[in-house]
């Protein structure tokens, strides 16, 4: 006799050098067909619309990334230890298993949950995730130009 257990991943993820105020929690819930994620942070830096050839901050690109740390080696370029985008079926850039919608900021605070049929809780823990500081533009390859990594939490099993 098999069982089928459903499994709840979870990160806490937190901001590095570049946006330390960021804090929060991601779920990632086992449900028919794929997986219900929902994302609750606080802290985001405040939209700043695009002006002088400079990107604008926000809304925010929101990722997977294909190894679970969260260091900062390079202050200028935070979290690059979390690899590349979670891609296990080698797809274009805007249709990776890790490409997730943007994070739209209201006074710093963002709350939002989807539905993903490209993998289960299970396939995902020990990888990472990741907030960006531009918008995803879900075409640019291999990652959609989405900016500096401000934010990172590690996804374990939490049941």
């Amino acid at each position: 006799m098999s069982f089928n257990y459903k499994i709840t991943a979870y990160a806490n993820i937190r901001g590095g050098n570049l946006a330390p105020n960021i804090y929060g929690n991601i779920f990632f819930d086992d449900v028919a067909g794929g997986t219900e994620v929902y994302i609750e942070v606080w802290g985001l830096p405040l939209y700043q619309p695009a002006k002088n050839g400079k990107e604008p901050i926000g809304p925010f690109g929101f990722h997977i990334h294909e190894l679970g740390v969260c260091e900062i080696t390079d202050p200028e370029n935070p979290f690059q230890s979390a690899g590349e985008h979670y891609n296990p079926t080698n797809q274009p850039h805007g249709n990776h298993a890790g490409d997730f919608p943007v994070i739209f900021s209201n006074n710093g605070y963002a709350r939002m949950s989807f539905f993903t049929d490209k993998f289960k809780p299970k396939d995902i823990i020990g990888k990472s995730v990741i907030i960006h500081q531009n918008p995803d533009d879900y075409r640019t390859q291999p990652s959609g130009n989405a900016g500096k990594r401000l934010a990172c939490g590690v996804i374990c099993r939490l049941y």
